[in-house]
């Protein structure tokens, strides 16, 4: 009997000695598998199994590699890694004409590629930015296409109180520096950003741009209200016809013909002045500019719409452009770290477009913009020039116009200081 006993005994440990090894077995090759989206079949006919996509494509039993464009690398040298030969890569290059112009892969956007289980390239997907992308597919049709990420467009608000400055607040709050440019193009005919007061504060509504849940894109402010000494100033987005643009609340526009800064809003580092001591000729002399002081490598952005006259250097002015608008205006923007491609005499530009970025060559003793402005031919203070308006709101939109407003301010006021939501963008 015991006999018996002991032999039932062994069976059992021996029977659970077996399902633990089996069970260690499963779980390891489960683990090990994979990294390369690869889908099982299935034969259950109830619950069949859906083909994994990427970008539209089919990537079942593929091998999917994300990664990140290096300093230097190319189309060329990105897929001659992944098996593809020149030649195919030179028929890709060609069917991109008109497409996507490759020698615009950058460093340090995303790409993607799928590979059959051999690793080779069979597909490529770059991302331009983070709602496009571009596809180099290299199946037996060489093709190369553009697409768009599903997007969903969302209402934020955002409100503070002014401590030191616009920039300086809002960045502290954890605002992106792109909603502060915003705010200053609005209203930089109206409030000097420069000279706020401590206790003024702001009021925004804005759309951001999402992209598989994160913040893709910001913008556009749809209607704000900014308080300087206890005097509210508002702005409503409305499109008459012929583009959006800013009106306050008697329908007036807030858009002038020319931006007043230039340079990404940071802060006005020197003034317009008769007599100023110059940093570098460690002597008094006229100054008859703005300087901005910003990082190295900042975008400069024309004023206004107009013609180059002069894009070159000057032992002075350093890198230098200057932009003929119409008879009676004229700018020009030194010290420049360099001009951007493109831009030179007998060009046209348009207000907002990049025309170089913020350096310190010439007379300049560290990086800023250094901004002039002509009337008539003569050098005047670019923050206190009168400039025209753009045209406010028609009598034919008048009826509409002041029910967005209406309801837009009516908006504004029930936000309360201090409620923020500052959105963060998605990492580059």
């Amino acid at each position: 009997m015991r006999k018996l006993i002991w032999l039932a005994g062994i069976l059992v440990i021996s029977v659970l000695a077996f399902q633990l090894y089996s069970g260690e077995k499963k779980e390891a090759t489960i683990t090990a598998i994979p990294v390369q989206h690869i889908v099982e079949d299935t034969t259950n006919t109830e619950s069949p199994t859906v083909p994994e996509t990427l970008y539209g494509i089919d990537v079942e039993k593929k091998v999917v590699i994300e990664r990140r464009v290096k300093p230097n690398e190319n189309l060329s040298s990105i897929l001659s890694e992944y098996k593809v030969p020149l030649q195919e890569i030179d028929q890709l290059a060609k069917k991109a004409k008109g497409v996507f112009d490759v020698r615009k892969i950058n460093a340090h956007r995303d790409y993607k590629l799928i590979c059959s289980s051999d690793s080779v390239a069979q597909f490529m997907i770059y991302e331009p930015n983070k709602i496009d992308y571009v596809v180099f597919n290299l199946q037996d049709s060489i093709e190369v296409y553009t697409g768009s990420k599903e997007i969903s467009t969302v209402e934020s608000t955002i409100t503070g109180t002014i401590e030191t400055s616009l920039y300086e607040s809002m960045i502290e709050g954890g605002a992106n520096p792109q909603l502060v440019d915003f705010v200053a193009d609005i209203f930089g005919w109206q409030l000097d950003f420069s000279r706020l007061q401590v206790g003024d504060s702001y009021k925004i509504i804005y759309q951001k741009k999402l992209v598989e849940g994160e913040v893709a894109e910001l913008g556009p402010v749809i209607a704000a209200e900014f308080t300087h000494e206890e005097n509210p100033f508002y702005a409503v987005r409305y499109d008459q016809g012929s583009g959006p643009d800013y009106f306050d609340e008697k329908g007036h526009s807030l858009r002038k013909a020319f931006l007043k800064y230039p340079v990404k809003f940071t802060r006005i580092s020197s003034r317009y002045s008769g007599r100023r001591f110059h940093p570098v000729l460690k002597r008094y002399r006229s100054h008859l500019g703005t300087d901005y002081a910003a990082p190295r490598g900042t975008p400069i952005r024309a004023a206004g719409d107009g013609i180059v006259s002069e894009a070159r250097y000057h032992r002075g002015n350093g890198n230098y452009v200057k932009i003929r608008h119409n008879a009676t205006y004229s700018t020009q923007y030194l010290h420049m770290s360099k001009i951007a491609g493109g831009v030179k005499a007998g060009v046209k530009v348009t207000q907002g477009q990049t025309i170089g970025y913020v350096g310190s060559t010439g007379l300049a003793n560290g990086p800023h913009l250094c901004y002039r402005f002509w009337k008539n031919g003569k050098q005047v203070d670019a923050m206190k020039v009168e400039l025209p308006p753009s045209e406010p709101i028609t009598e034919d939109n008048k009826t509409s116009y002041d029910s967005v407003m209406i309801d837009m301010i009516s908006r504004l006021h029930e936000l309360e200081i201090d409620q923020q939501d500052f959105p963060v963008l998605a990492g580059d």
